[in-house]
């Protein structure tokens, strides 16, 4: 990991210190400065946050209604997370440093095959009940993660991200088709043009676009999508008339959690791969905000994940992580002030708390969706992909381990039919091509780097 060239920061967003005693972590800035600076963060995170809920409401059958919620609740979570991520409780809960904490797409996958492998009235609450033991499984190592970090070198996370956005690329697929296969108008010519209509738009945008408007060229895809497709009739806009102003999430809506052993193992290993990619955040933001982030300081970190994912299915909230991409907003805007992402979470639980401004998203036409969806998971694997050329791949070991860890990844997405004979646990373990492939690349992991072999470790660690 590059260290990020320390000193001063220049232009407008810097945020050098007005008192010698005030460390730019804990600035808090002018809101004409504040302000922007928070938007950029949301601008940057919202699509993300809103992609679970998208994904998993579509996949259990939701109506309007529900979807809404769904959205709103994600939001919510994401508000409360991040702003006890940023402010916490000093000595126990909270980092402390311009982090952001919301619905992670790594727990997308997992939870399809969930919601499979269970009968509708069932999918959520099982869904549900597996998220909530993946949160209290995150309370009990956290103290004790790094440790663990060793099992989890770039050579294994590299290949779990990669297969985030390579396993659920058939998801923004059918979404470009019209995102219902039973509609008589899947795959239609017009949904296709739609679909290529906003990649090109966001496309566009990143080529010429510059500063801030480059930085949301996703969310300005999909509001260009959207204008496009009113003429044509492909806008509904229902969602607004029936949502309501302002509405606190009600606890259990979609029913009480139910506890499947094979679910909660499927969780419990993505929430692994979470927990790294955490610990690898706010070491990452440390190093750019020039303040150490020891083991207490991760711990408290982790502790919040662990807090936010248990507490979040109460009110419809799915496994909760770091946010990669607010980490590059920290690096490229130099504004380090914590209070600014606090202001940001601020934004989110108000946004959560007003479904109406959550229903906005479900007006967004499914191929417009699409079309920023291949962008949104091709960037999730391409990260993946700069992990694994920074984990030592010159060495033939970790070619064989990354080749058969993508390889059982990918199984699920090439023959979704492969797992059919095997027991409805194993289904659901395997079925989803993260946790079956993160599960293969620590096991092959401990094989090649841990087991009597000592002297081989520093080749999976050194980029660790």
């Amino acid at each position: 990991m590059a260290t990020p060239a320390k000193g001063p920061a220049e232009g407008p967003c810097s945020t050098r210190p007005e008192g010698p005693e005030v460390h730019p972590v804990d600035q808090k800035l002018h809101p004409s400065r504040l302000v922007p600076a928070a938007l950029q963060h949301i601008a940057a995170m919202y699509a993300g946050v809103v992609t679970p809920p998208l994904i998993i409401g579509q996949a259990v059958r939701l109506d309007t209604a529900g979807q809404t919620r769904l959205i709103a609740a994600s939001l919510l979570i994401a508000g409360v997370a991040t702003l006890l991520q940023t402010l916490g409780v000093r000595g126990f809960v909270g980092n402390r440093l311009p982090f952001v904490n919301a619905a992670s797409s790594a727990g997308i996958a997992p939870m399809l095959a969930i919601a499979e492998t269970n009968a509708t009235g069932d999918q959520l609450p099982a869904i549900y009940g597996a998220v909530m033991v993946a949160g209290v499984f995150c309370l009990a190592i956290g103290p004790f993660f790094g440790k663990l970090l060793r099992f989890f070198p770039p050579l294994v996370t590299g290949v779990v991200i990669t297969l985030i956005g390579v396993t659920l690329m058939p998801v923004p697929v059918a979404w470009a088709q019209g995102g219902d296969r039973t509609a008589a108008d899947f795959g239609d010519m017009k949904n296709l043009a739609l679909a290529a209509f906003t990649l090109l738009v966001i496309l566009l945008i990143q080529r010429f676009g510059r500063g801030f408007v480059k930085q949301v060229a996703l969310l300005l895809g999909l509001l260009v999508g959207t204008l496009a497709a009113i003429p044509f009739g492909m806008a509904d806009f229902g969602a607004l008339r029936s949502a309501p102003v302002a509405a606190l999430p009600t606890p259990f809506a979609f029913g009480a959690p139910e506890f499947q052993p094979a679910a909660i193992i499927s969780l419990c290993l993505v929430t692994l791969v979470l927990m790294t990619e955490s610990s690898a955040g706010m070491l990452a933001i440390g190093e750019i905000c020039d303040r150490e982030t020891d083991g207490r300081t991760i711990t408290r970190g982790l502790r919040t994940d662990g807090i936010a994912t248990l507490l979040g299915p109460v009110f419809g909230g799915f496994p909760t992580s770091a946010f990669a991409q607010n980490v590059g907003v920290v690096s490229l805007t130099k504004v380090r002030s914590r209070y600014v992402v606090a202001a940001a979470g601020g934004a989110l639980l108000v946004l959560g708390i007003f479904p109406v401004l959550g229903a906005v998203v479900s007006t967004v036409p499914m191929p417009v969706l699409g079309g920023a969806g291949i962008v949104l998971f091709g960037s999730i694997a391409v990260s993946g992909i700069r992990t694994l050329s920074e984990a030592g791949l010159d060495d033939s070991s970790n070619i064989i381990l990354v080749a058969v860890a993508l390889g059982a990844g990918i199984i699920p997405l090439a023959a979704p039919g492969f797992y059919a004979g095997f027991p409805s646990w194993a289904q659901t373990v395997l079925g989803s091509g993260i946790s079956a492939g993160a599960l293969v690349a620590v096991l092959l992991n401990l094989f090649f780097h841990h087991l009597g072999t000592h002297g081989r470790q520093a080749v999976a660690l050194k980029s660790s």
